[in-house]
């Protein structure tokens, strides 16, 4: 498995030494490094920022919201920031939520998630193979623009700059078994929210039978090297508790919705109810640590070692690290590298 570090989004500042961790997990051996974006720091900024004081990492959004770019922004974005860094970008996409997309992006969530990802993609695809000018007879992506308040003077066209690689990997952040299944026939790897290698199998096998040599696998992992298994846990308890409890509606919430598919249906319903209820504590302390166990990498080196035997027998490729802790960055790249 090859190792990657997930450094996210700013809060309200940005975060301080994420250069510094970019080119010490480089020196680590570690393979990739990813950042995101919500409703405040952008995914390509800082990665350009890291591109430019590192030179063998690779550089992964993790995730690229749609609804924040049209298909071909964000194909300009991609082969710029590919060019600058010697060819070493991963696109990571995302749909994200309606609440983010209606409430920040002010756009409809589409009605057909999955046509939506099709095409955007296939765009990006046309725009980065420059075999001819880029268009499609799309639902939510048409090009030219046909709309009925357009001039209906537009044209199609290709990138006036050559994209460094025609095949740059693109890998699509999906949840529900349709948009994995989708993900493998139409992306070159798949960015899994939550992976438990125990349970990986009955969750995940069937949307993934499809997938073809060389398809990527990589999950976030939350891992910390500690003493005490249960504080390690605490900070990812309290994270699943705010992503599952309040990021979406009660009743279209993904995050909430693949914790049940993953066999805690009943204590994610709980966590929503008392989140939304504005009893957040509560929330947190019915997150079952058994849950953020299962997707982590938390304790000792002893039991990290023999946790990692499991993620081995998965189809997982890379594991995408979320923690910053030096020690554990180097215990991760001492057992698995």
């Amino acid at each position: 498995m090859r190792l990657g570090l997930v450094l996210g989004y700013w809060g309200a500042a940005p975060t301080p030494g994420f250069v510094e961790l970019a080119q010490e997990v480089e020196r680590l051996g570690f393979d990739s490094v990813w950042t995101a974006e919500s409703w405040g720091s952008d995914v390509f900024t800082p990665l350009t920022w890291i591109a430019a004081h590192t030179s063998r990492i690779r550089l992964g959004t993790g995730i690229a919201q749609m609804a924040a770019r049209t298909p071909t922004a964000t194909a300009m974005h991609a082969l710029t920031l590919d060019h600058l860094s010697g060819g070493r970008l991963l696109l990571g996409l995302g749909l994200s939520g309606p609440q983010v997309v209606e409430g920040w992006y002010g756009r409809p969530f589409p009605r057909s998630p999955l046509t939506a990802v099709r095409e955007y993609v296939d765009v990006i695809r046309q725009t980065l193979r420059r075999e001819k000018p880029v268009s499609l007879d799309g639902r939510y992506h048409p090009l030219p623009y046909p709309g009925p308040d357009g001039t209906g003077l537009g044209k199609p066209l290709k990138p006036i700059t050559h994209p460094l690689r025609a095949d740059l990997p693109i890998l699509l952040g999906a949840e529900g078994p349709k948009n994995i299944a989708q993900t493998v026939r139409i992306a070159d790897g798949w960015l899994p929210l939550y992976f438990s290698p125990e349970r990986w199998h009955e969750v995940y096998a069937e949307p993934l039978a499809g997938a073809r040599p060389g398809f990527v696998v990589a999950p976030l992992v939350h891992a910390r090297v500690c003493a005490n298994v249960d504080e390690g846990l605490a900070p990812i308890r309290a994270m699943l508790g705010f992503y599952i409890g309040g990021m979406g509606a009660q009743h279209r919430n993904f995050h909430a919705d693949l914790m049940a598919r993953m066999g805690y249906e009943a204590e994610a319903r709980r966590i929503q109810e008392l989140f939304l209820a504005g009893r957040r504590e509560e929330a947190v302390a019915t997150v079952p640590a058994a849950f953020a166990d299962e997707i982590s990498l938390v304790g000792p080196r002893e039991r990290i070692a023999e946790r990692l035997a499991a993620w081995r027998g998965t189809p997982v490729t890379d594991l995408l690290v979320t923690s910053r802790d030096p020690e554990t960055l180097r215990t991760l790249a001492e057992l698995v590298l």
